[in-house]
Formats: structure tokens, C-alpha cells, sequence
């Protein structure tokens, strides 16, 4: 599965106890403490918003650990999961990701059709209930235009020979020769977006 690159340079990652918008978040690794602040600032940014659902967009260079974050603020906020890696069409698909995010999953009918990486091709649609909660991770998820229909945005980072190596250990030789290809890929998409600075929370994992 897609994921990759060298950081650009380290984001302002919020310090134990500072906060972001009213909950303190640790530095350091992506943490049970971490996990619960999140799912609190989510929940108290939907009650305060007027209508629409919960969407919490997870997004981050490869190997930094979105995936399990994904899961486990989906889990806890009763949401819907959507994994990037299941929308880009091949390895050359982030932008059109990204922009199925804005057209398909947060659209109307919402859903997206689902990519084969066995075949390399588009598989089913899959439909997704456009009133329930959302989480949705992947490098893409967070853009300049998804950014306004979200509840919580979150940016992770780590260093990139960490990233590589996590990445890497989790998908072995088949991402080792795409993964120069994927980095171009993510760093265009950082380049034209500044997700890190479209993020209500920033965490270093």
C-alpha cells in the first residue's frame, strides 16, 4: 500500500499540556493520551457545530502512522473508516485521491469506487451513509478543499529514515520500488496544499 518521502521540515508539534483548541496534547509519539484528546476535541467541535456530520481527516507522509490513528478514532467515535489506500487508482493516484475525497466521499451520493491493487483497476463503488461520523486517513485527505467541510484536521509527521523504515517493514519490497515515486507525489501534493498548516492538531509519532 501507497505511502512515502523525506520531510520538508518539522512542523510545530503542540507541547504536553499546551493544548490545541482547549485539550492538551503530548509531544513524542502518537500516545493513548494523544488518542484521547482527539476524540474529546472532535466531540466538542461537532456539538458546537450547526448541522452536518463528524468528519475527522487523518493525513501525513507515509510511515506516520496514520492508518492506526485512523482506526482507533474511528473505533472510539463510532465512525466510519475510509483508507486512502483504497481510493487511489495506482501508484501514480494521490491527487485524484484527494480530489475524490472532496467529489466522493465528502460529496453526494457519498462513497468511492473502491481500487483492485491486485488486478490494477477500479473495483466496486463502495457507499458510505452521508448523516453517520467519518474518518477518513490517507496523504491526500487533507487539501485546501476538504480542509472547510471537516469537523478535526490532524497533520502527523515523523523523520523521514523513521517513516521509511516503518513503511517499509509493513509493506516490504513491493513498496520498496515505488517509494522515490510515491515521495515526488506526496511532495507535489504538499507543495500545492500546506496540509501541516491546514491542521488543527499537529503530532510528531
Amino acid at each position: 500500500m501507497p505511502e512515502a518521502g523525506v520531510d520538508a521540515g518539522p512542523p510545530v508539534v503542540p507541547g504536553a499540556g499546551g493544548g490545541v483548541g482547549g485539550v492538551g496534547l503530548e509531544a513524542g509519539p502518537a500516545s493513548a493520551t494523544d488518542l484521547a484528546a482527539l476524540v474529546a476535541l472532535a466531540r466538542q467541535r461537532a456539538a458546537a457545530a450547526v448541522g452536518g456530520r463528524l468528519v475527522v481527516l487523518v493525513d501525513g507522509r507515509s510511515g506516520t502512522g496514520k492508518t492506526t490513528l485512523g482506526r482507533a478514532l474511528a473505533q472510539q467515535l463510532g465512525a466510519q473508516l475510509v483508507h486512502l489506500d483504497d481510493v487511489y487508482p495506482g501508484w501514480d493516484g494521490l491527487q485524484a485521491a484527494a480530489d475524490a475525497v472532496v467529489r466522493d466521499v465528502l460529496g453526494s451520493p457519498s462513497g468511492y469506487r473502491r481500487w483492485d491493487w491486485t488486478t490494477a483497476s477500479p473495483a466496486d463503488w463502495v457507499r458510505l451513509d452521508p448523516d453517520a461520523p467519518i474518518v477518513l486517513e490517507g496523504c491526500g485527505a487533507l487539501s485546501r478543499a476538504s480542509a472547510p467541510l471537516a469537523t478535526l484536521r490532524v497533520w502527523l509527521t515523523a523523520d523521514g529514515p523513521e517513516r521509511k523504515r516503518r513503511a517499509l517493514d509493513r509493506d516490504g519490497e513491493v513498496f520498496a520500488r515505488e517509494w522515490e515515486r510515491w515521495a515526488r507525489q506526496e511532495e507535489a501534493f504538499i507543495a500545492a496544499e500546506d496540509p501541516d498548516h491546514l491542521a488543527d492538531v499537529v503530532l510528531r509519532t
